[in-house]
């Protein structure tokens, strides 16, 4: 039986197992609020308007219907862990799709490596929806110019921590498990990341701390 501390959930994956596909849409659900926040996260937004994190969430689940035996070939791997990934797979190809040459999309989502390294215009983008933002287009585009390139200063790890922690609202326990660390070190790495965060955002004149 797959590694599920949660009860009812290792019953659905036993279900899942012997075949009753009607338990995957239930899992699903069950993770249906982080995954949303790891696609509104890392979706471009240059795709704003063109595809949502519902579009994306649809297509993973189909994708992971066709997929789901897959999952039993590492049955000692978390059923979440295995539906990031396949969520993050579906990102990568409509990145793919959308902007062809226009980006590498591989950068934007790469779950299965053990320092994957998160789009740090992604989170930029996503930082300037969540702050007090300049009144005037200029000040923003140069707000986000220089949000981005602190963020690429970050060591790629601490990046990803503070995605997965403060933005995607992982426990520390998923995001050691998804970036292979030990917990520890992943809760070191989150303090670190929010206290360069707060430097950095201090820095941007017309912004408030929403960190």
């Amino acid at each position: 039986m797959p590694a599920e501390t949660d009860t009812e959930v290792a019953a659905l994956i036993a279900r899942l197992r012997a075949g009753d596909r009607g338990a995957l849409a239930e899992l699903f659900d069950r993770h249906r609020d982080k995954l949303r926040r790891m696609v509104q996260l890392r979706l471009d937004h240059r795709l704003a308007g063109r595809v949502s994190p519902s579009d994306v969430l649809q297509e993973a689940y189909i994708d992971a219907l066709k997929r789901v035996d897959h999952y039993f070939d590492k049955p000692d791997q978390p059923f979440f862990g295995w539906l990031r990934l396949v969520v993050g797979q579906r990102l990568a190809d409509v990145h793919r799709e959308h902007l062809a040459q226009k980006r590498n999309a591989g950068k934007d989502v790469t779950i299965d490596a053990p320092a994957p390294g998160t789009d740090s215009a992604c989170l930029a983008a996503y930082l300037l929806g969540g702050l007090t933002s300049p009144s005037h287009a200029a000040a923003k585009n140069e707000a986000y110019a220089q949000l981005e390139e602190a963020l690429n200063q970050m060591d790629p790890v601490d990046r990803e921590v503070l995605a997965l922690r403060h933005f995607e609202e992982l426990s520390n326990t998923e995001t050691a498990e998804i970036l292979g660390i030990q917990p520890a070190a992943a809760s070191k790495r989150y303090v670190r990341a929010l206290a360069r965060l707060k430097q950095i955002l201090e820095t941007l004149p017309g912004f408030t701390d929403g960190a």
